[in-house]
């Protein structure tokens, strides 16, 4: 139970956190997040972006405990993780979100969550909205969210699982903290368009060719 590993896989997760963060997904959010930190902060921009900070954090700790969840399933079949089968098998799940991620069909989870009504306004309603709005966004994210997930089960590492779901929150709440604490640079921002769409089908190819990398692996085990 540690954190070693490569320290690309972090560099990368925190890079896929900002890529998706252009997706519709997460892009919704921003008006959310940054309404209710501009009116919790008072006009300061140091406490805009702690509450910024907390919010994200928030959505985190979601990831966090997917990520240990998706580690201990693969710290608890030991062998069968490591197993070649497994590495084929994880890569067609892969290579199946990422198709998913063309639209050509929809994986959704089945339940559905409400963005609570925050009254009170503070450091805990901050972190509070944050866990509920990592759990709103899942279901957007799944193909991502599930390819990340099959990878960690392949893991038998704990605490890295964790921390790579960790810092890839992070780099997808970026553009969160960035618009919480600058709210009036919100009108500079890019509006939704066509671009998205575009961004969604680049990691959709990276999930295709990170599975048919899953496979090779997983072929050269054998």
């Amino acid at each position: 139970m540690n954190l070693s590993g490569n320290p690309l896989d972090f560099l990368v997760a925190f890079a896929g956190g900002v890529l998706l963060s252009f997706t519709p997904c997460v892009y919704s959010l921003i008006p959310v997040s940054a309404g209710f930190i501009t009116a919790s902060s008072g006009g300061s921009k140091a406490k805009a972006f702690f509450l910024s900070f907390i919010y994200v954090t928030g959505i985190a700790v979601t990831y966090l405990i997917l990520g240990l969840i998706a580690s201990f399933t693969g710290s608890l079949f030991g062998r069968i993780s490591s197993h070649p089968l497994t590495y084929i098998f994880s890569g067609i799940l892969i290579i199946f979100f990422g198709i998913s991620m063309l639209d050509i069909f929809a994986i959704q989870f089945p339940v559905s969550i409400k963005q609570p009504d925050v009254k009170k306004r503070g450091n805990l309603s901050a972190f509070v909205l944050g866990l509920v709005s990592g759990l709103i966004i899942s279901p957007c994210l799944t193909p991502v969210l599930a390819s990340i997930l099959v990878y960690l089960a392949t893991k038998k590492q704990l605490l890295y699982g964790a921390a790579l779901l960790f810092v890839f929150a992070y780099g997808m709440g970026l553009i969160l903290i960035i618009a919480g604490t600058f709210s009036s640079a919100l009108a500079s921002f890019p509006k939704s368009g066509k671009w998205m769409v575009y961004i969604k089908k680049a990691c959709a190819a990276i999930l295709i060719i990170s599975g048919m990398f899953f496979i090779y692996s997983g072929i050269r085990r054998f």
